[in-house]
């Protein structure tokens, strides 16, 4: 049994398969917004770190961002919805009222 987050052996292994030129320009894509980041992190003279600005002047970064929390509160509601049958009465009536509160 594989620890959970933590990869099988299968994935660890590297593939022959050639990667499309979409996958090629994604991972191109990433590569430029990690390194732009990383880049603004790493500058000592930074006291603070501001992601608005690193949003407003990444090209690409913000639109990245924007889909990327689409899909993990996908991700969440997901969870959320296969997690409610272990939850109580009481407390499936208190997420209710909180719902409720927030219309």
């Amino acid at each position: 049994m594989t620890p959970r987050n933590v990869p099988a052996k299968d994935d660890l292994e590297v593939k022959d398969t050639p990667a499309s030129p979409d996958k090629e320009s994604e991972t191109a894509k990433l590569n430029r917004l990690l390194g732009a980041v990383m880049r603004y992190l790493s500058d000592d003279e930074q006291e603070e770190i501001d992601i608005e600005y690193l949003l407003e002047n990444t090209e690409g970064l913000r639109d990245w961002w924007s889909e990327y929390r689409e899909l993990d509160r996908k991700r969440v509601e997901e969870e959320i919805k296969n997690s409610l049958t272990d939850l109580s009465l009481e407390e499936l009536e208190n997420i209710r009222e909180q719902i409720r509160t927030k219309e």
